[in-house]
């Protein structure tokens, strides 16, 4: 299938004039209804959405899960994205960049099937401690052949000095702000590299960094909805734009759609999808 550049940065464009809003379950509950249901129909255009339900502080919060048989493989692979957003911040790069990419990568491969069968998966609540993952993560019955974060991919700084980095991380990995991060436990270790290379391919300026098991040498890493699938032993890479370590808006009232490089987001999606295709 031929990529519409121009077409695919304008439905990105759109989704992310639906999502960029207040949305925290709580203090923003209208704006939180309104993604939350935005993101369900636009899933459920491609099939048929499981809705899996939990509990939090005595109310009932939802993730919604649509899946896409493969072609070859039996062992799904799981993209997933977080929709909510914390108070007090429109969300743009967090991580409205992120719903927007799952639902362009679950329109794509609903019209192209990849080799394995891909579950998407819209999570709740990451911000009050990757509640939704971890309550789907921990009712899985079943082995993954992946697990993929996608975590705030909009934010680009090509400037030198740009990119900050924990530890002693600096030495080793570009200074300016223009790659996507790919971060990986070992059992990912294959398909880290394999997406890596993919996105390199694609035009996308990509890093890679194993973090061995758990990434427990290094907490920033664990930040997302990657990190409950990494503490029950699933191979999981985060997809990522590095977010604070990066991003002057992150967490912010300035989180705002005119702060994300929407070429920067059609290249990566872009690159994600002909990833996947092939996995």
């Amino acid at each position: 299938m031929q990529l519409d550049f121009d077409a695919l940065k304008a439905r990105l464009i759109e989704h992310l004039q639906q999502i960029a809003r207040p949305r925290d379950p709580f203090l923003a509950s209208e704006g939180h209804f309104f993604v939350r249901q935005y993101v369900r129909e636009q899933l459920a255009q491609w099939g048929a959405i499981e809705v899996h339900a939990f509990t939090y502080q005595g109310r009932t919060h939802e993730n919604f899960i649509l899946n896409l048989p493969g072609t070859r493989s039996t062992l799904p692979i799981l993209v997933g994205a977080h929709f909510d957003a914390i108070p007090g911040t429109a969300g743009a790069d967090d991580n409205a960049t992120g719903v927007a990419v799952l639902l362009e990568l679950a329109r794509s491969i609903s019209q192209m099937p990849a080799r394995s069968p891909i579950r998407f998966a819209a999570f709740d609540l990451e911000e009050y401690g990757l509640l939704g993952s971890r309550a789907y993560a921990n009712q899985l019955q079943e082995p993954l052949k992946l697990m993929l974060s996608l975590e705030m991919l909009g934010y680009c700084d090509r400037r030198p000095q740009s990119q900050n980095y924990p530890a002693k991380l600096q030495y080793l990995y570009p200074n300016h702000g223009d790659f996507i991060a790919l971060i990986g436990n070992w059992r990912s270790s294959l398909n880290l590299l394999r997406i890596t290379f993919s996105l390199r391919r694609s035009g996308v300026p990509a890093q890679l960094l194993p973090a061995g098991d758990r990434g427990l040498f290094l907490p920033t890493i664990r930040r997302s909805d990657h990190a409950p699938f990494w503490d029950l032993g699933y191979p999981a890479i985060l997809v990522t734009d590095t977010g604070d370590l990066r991003n002057p808006h992150y967490h912010q009232p300035s989180d705002r759609l005119e702060t994300i490089d929407l070429d920067f987001l059609t290249r990566v999606c872009a690159g994600l999808t002909a990833s996947l295709r092939y996995l």
